[in-house]
């Protein structure tokens, strides 16, 4: 039974996820919840079938199903049915190069530890960022490996294609994480398969500029922006006046929904890139970060390398070592100019060191004529530790995500059930409570129900559509006023986020009275709480 090629490489990943969603799912950023809510129409007037920045092409499909079948988690059954393709092709390179060289069982017994250590966490610790990567390294692995073969072709393409329709920046990530293991398998016709899928996506986003509209650019651009100051640290806030100190501060609140007060001009006149800011405030905390990052979650596969470049290094018997040592160094390079340039959170660090692990194995095992090294029992005696630190380590985070994703249900509940009677929700900071949920439970949102103050959604085109619907003006401060005169509008904000609402409203000639309603206080300041509001126009 075990020697079946087809229940090692189709049966046996179905089997790992389905035993990997015994530890549950939880989102691992707010991200996947808000494109869902945009996707039903919960945050927006009608199903948001253009999210601009990613799902091209595939978010009018998940917006029509939603409105066919709101009750199935359709993003869910769709990432996760990338996720398996993606590890199917995974399988299924590891499996031809361990075929005909080791019997059904041990064959078993390598993929299952190479998905323990290596892939778990993705089906575990759930991103959408995460599916492009491995979708676009495994189809270009694949192609590499069986180079000649039209239909294997055709399914590298397929799964290049899908990976660049959900995160076109994140697709072109993959084809270089899994470069080096293409030009092991295939030499120069892998450097022309990763050449031609490089050609592809950068043609295709090229396209995609080309044909946006005003409003779209003008959203990406913003994107850019708020990401080079909030994520990645890039730029120096330094307001001049009082209007700039207010639009920093709704940056820093990712309060993106007043164009007069977060706009191009506003990070051209209130930020700049320092080097020295840049060298002595920003540069030590990103190095600690992705130091602590990488023993911290990528430990088991980092010992897995060094076990690897024990292997290498003691031994004779593999071909162009050098440009083993160069690879080690190109993924080292990789990882830390994401995490000091840029920043490297799981969702990307776990798919590149998955990407790397598989490319190390490729270089071990491409000679077919080779017999398999033959590993110690002090190698045995690693790998198996390495199993176990890892077990706990992954039965820890899961205790972690599962309170999360408690805390966050409990506010849910209530503004689901807000909804449901027919109340408009006013939020800020109520992403807070989407990170952790299960992909695999859908929260169910009145249409056009919830506006929100906070969060990257506030940068999106809808936004303005869906003020106007419920207030008759888009301006965001007189429909805030418009909404706080309406009795069934409850308000849920982050006490964090309540100071600078004031601040802007004041500055914008209103007069604000917000006090909280005890009765739903959070032990969270994450998690937003319902506040009462007044809104009076200034005299």
């Amino acid at each position: 039974m075990l020697d079946s090629r087809f229940l090692r490489v189709i049966v046996l990943p179905a089997l790992l996820l389905l035993a990997s969603l015994g530890l549950g799912c939880y989102f691992e950023t707010n991200d996947d919840l808000s494109i869902t809510l945009l996707l039903q129409g919960s945050t927006a007037v009608a199903p948001v079938t253009d999210l601009h920045l990613y799902f091209h092409g595939l978010a009018p499909l998940l917006a029509g199903l939603y409105q066919q079948f709101p009750a199935l988690p359709w993003y869910g059954l769709s990432l996760y049915g990338l996720l398996y393709a993606a590890t199917v092709l995974a399988f299924a390179v590891l499996d031809k190069l361990l075929r005909g060289r080791l019997p059904g069982g041990p064959i078993v017994l390598v993929l299952v530890g190479f998905y323990a250590l290596a892939w778990v966490e993705h089906a575990l610790w759930f991103s959408y960022v995460r599916v492009p990567v491995l979708l676009a390294g495994t189809g270009l692995l694949l192609a590499a490996q069986r180079t000649g073969r039209r239909r294997v072709l055709a399914v590298a393409l397929l799964a290049l294609a899908l990976a660049w329709m959900i995160r076109p920046s994140a697709a072109g990530l993959g084809v270089l994480a899994a470069a080096p293991g293409a030009l092991w398998l295939a030499g120069r016709r892998g450097a022309s398969l990763v050449g031609g899928a490089l050609l592809l996506l950068s043609a295709a986003s090229v396209l995609l500029v080309l044909t946006r509209g005003p409003a779209a650019a003008t959203y990406q651009t913003l994107d850019v922006l708020k990401s080079n100051l909030n994520d990645y640290q890039l730029y120096q806030p330094a307001p001049q006046t009082a209007a700039d100190r207010l639009g920093i501060q709704a940056i820093g609140h990712w309060a993106f929904g007043d164009s007069t007060v977060v706009n191009e001009a506003l990070f051209r006149r209130a930020t700049r890139v320092n080097p020295g800011y840049l060298l002595r405030e920003v540069l030590p905390g990103k190095l600690r970060a992705w130091a602590s990052l990488l023993g911290r979650d990528y430990f088991a596969l980092l010992m897995l390398q060094a076990v690897a470049w024990l292997l290498v290094a003691r031994s004779q018997r593999y071909p162009h070592r050098r440009g083993f040592w160069l690879v080690q160094l190109f993924f080292l390079g990789l990882l830390l100019g994401l995490g000091i340039v840029l920043k490297l959170p799981p969702r990307l660090g776990m798919p590149l060191c998955s990407l790397w692990a598989l490319s190390t194995l490729i270089y071990l095992l491409r000679d077919t004529r080779r017999q398999l090294p033959r590993l110690s029992p002090l190698v045995f005696g690693i790998l198996t530790l390495l199993l176990i630190a890892y077990a706990f380590k992954t039965t820890h985070r899961v205790q972690v995500l599962r309170q999360e994703q408690a805390r966050g249900q409990a506010v849910l509940r209530q503004v689901e059930a807000a909804t449901r009677r027919g109340q408009l929700l006013v939020v800020a900071g109520l992403e807070g409570a989407y990170k952790s949920q299960s992909p695999f439970t859908v929260v169910h949102l009145a249409p056009h129900s919830v506006l929100s103050l906070t969060g990257w959604p506030t940068l999106d085109p809808s936004q303005r559509v869906l003020r106007r619907q419920l207030t008759g003006t888009s301006a965001l401060a007189p429909a805030l006023a418009h909404l706080a005169a309406r009795g069934q509008t409850q308000w849920w904000l982050t006490p964090g986020v309540v100071p600078w609402l004031s601040a802007y409203l004041a500055s914008r000639g209103w007069r604000v009275i917000i006090r909280p309603v005890a009765a739903t206080a959070q032990t969270s300041g994450y998690l937003p709480q319902q506040y009462t509001i007044n809104i009076e126009r200034l005299e």
